[in-house]
């Protein structure tokens, strides 16, 4: 008989369970609020981000137009994981099917995957912006942008497929109890009963690879953009520099360091309570701050985030004064005569 078969009858976990948020049925009330609003803000502040910078002309240029695919990043980052979370917390539905899992762990590192690429290709636009003012036009044109765009979504998502291959093809014996509020790599990696030695070297490798490659590119970008701002030595350039590159650089900082706290490291040293709130950080208060660092620091944006204010307010007020005042005659005249 061999001796693996009954091992392999216990590697067949069909579901695993959330743990370690809360049991505490009034702490899991005020954190369902919490994160509730939290979500509905990030919700909020990303839509409307976007429909400023597809509604107004001043914001269609490549500069903004990868600022949407951030934006649409940050809708889907925490989409993926906080409405499971808000089950688990309000309904105790802390259970998730395998298949469930798998799905939740390849969109999560498409997305995060996928805004690591973007950023370097955001970097190197704003190093074209301010070093290369002339030929910007013409380098970043609308095909290049669009390139750039479905490359970096491309990458991101043969980058996922890859890691959740290789995690979800080992075995899992059991317990099934994820130290976590979504499915990640380091918890569901802790919980394989097989050796994860080859498939943490692999992920690693690759991530470094890519990573790195990504993280290359936008420190060179900026290396550029301060030489270039050093040797013209004028304070316009100062300013302009300032303006578009400073709010990128907040969100690449802010981005760089939780995912490295998270992923750059050995599962040997995975700590569920200091993970949890590393994860929350960049699943759920990155995509909310993104926004806000991009409409506080940029005034092309928050000029168009006024008149997108602007213009439906001024819809719904039209709206409020044809519910209030009566049709005229000649409006129910025409009412009347107008054929079904």
């Amino acid at each position: 008989e061999n001796p693996e078969s009954p091992r392999a009858n216990l590697s067949a976990v069909s579901e695993f369970v959330f743990v370690g948020l809360s049991d505490a049925p009034e702490i899991r009330l005020l954190l369902f609020v919490l994160f509730l609003l939290l979500y509905l803000a990030t919700m909020a502040g990303n839509i409307t981000l976007l429909t400023a910078i597809s509604t107004d002309s001043h914001l269609h240029s490549p500069m903004y137009f990868f600022l949407g695919n951030l934006s649409l990043l940050d809708l889907l980052c925490p989409t993926i994981t906080v409405p499971k979370m808000l089950g688990v917390l309000l309904l105790e539905h802390k259970e998730i099917s395998f298949s469930a899992c798998l799905f939740q762990h390849f969109s999560l590192i498409a997305v995060v995957g996928t805004e690591i690429f973007l950023l370097a290709v955001m970097a190197y636009d704003r190093y074209m912006a301010v070093c290369h003012p002339l030929r910007y036009p013409s380098v970043m044109s609308t095909k290049l942008c669009a390139q750039l765009a479905v490359g970096t979504w491309a990458t991101g998502l043969l980058n996922s497929l890859l890691h959740t291959s290789l995690v979800f093809t080992l075995s899992f014996c059991g317990p099934n109890k994820i130290q976590q509020y979504y499915c990640d790599i380091p918890p569901v990696l802790a919980l394989s009963c097989s050796s994860t030695h080859s498939t943490e070297l692999v992920i690693l490798v690759v991530a470094g690879v890519l990573g790195s490659g990504a993280c290359v590119v936008t420190v060179v970008s900026y290396i550029y953009i301060l030489l270039e701002i050093l040797t013209r030595n004028s304070p316009g350039i100062w300013h302009k520099a300032f303006s578009t590159c400073g709010s990128h650089l907040t969100v690449v900082c802010l981005f760089y360091g939780t995912t490295i706290c998270t992923y750059v490291r050995p599962s040997s040293t995975y700590s569920p309570q200091s993970d949890r709130v590393v994860s929350m950080l960049y699943g759920m208060l990155t995509p909310l701050l993104n926004p806000i660092i991009y409409s506080l620091r940029n005034k092309e944006v928050k000029c168009a985030l006024k008149r997108v204010i602007g213009q439906v307010r001024r819809a719904l007020m039209r709206q409020e004064n044809l519910a209030q005042s009566p049709p005229s005659a000649g409006q129910k005249l025409q009412f009347v005569t107008d054929p079904p």
